[in-house]
């Protein structure tokens, strides 16, 4: 609905005609917002009375009062998570570091390793020259 304009004439008589329709626009708007205001306060009324869920949205405050404390430990979770990662970080960053000096570790326990193995089998085979009967060289 269009709302009247107000048009000044500059006389007495124009300015009174101007405020009643000034007063009378105001009502009418005043009016319509009412109107829309209860409408929708129905239209909210009828949703919450015909809703299937209805029973659901009641208990929905129970349900969020007793996963509060879930709520609050996650929330706890949440705050420790950065401090959690950068010291996961530094420890990786640590090892990487550690994989450099293994390196030549590694190395050293192979070489000991394997001089142990050859060492035993130097033994093994001087043990196994010693139990050998000495036979006479043949004459021929």
């Amino acid at each position: 609905m269009a709302m009247p304009t107000r048009v000044g004439s500059g006389s007495v008589r124009g300015s009174s005609s101007s405020s009643k329709r000034d007063d009378t626009a105001k009502a009418m708007v005043a009016d319509q917002i009412s109107q829309a205001v209860q409408s929708t306060s129905n239209l909210l009324h009828l949703m919450q009375q015909s809703s299937p869920s209805q029973t659901q949205l009641m208990k929905l405050p129970k349900n969020l009062l007793a996963k509060t404390p879930t709520i609050k430990n996650t929330g706890q979770v949440l705050e420790q998570m950065p401090q959690v990662i950068s010291s996961l970080d530094a420890h990786l960053e640590n090892g990487l570091q550690s994989v450099l000096h293994l390196k030549p570790v590694i190395q050293l326990l192979t070489n000991m390793e394997s001089f142990q193995l050859n060492s035993l089998s130097v033994a093994h085979l001087s043990q196994e020259e010693a139990e050998l009967p000495k036979q006479p060289p043949e004459a021929g």
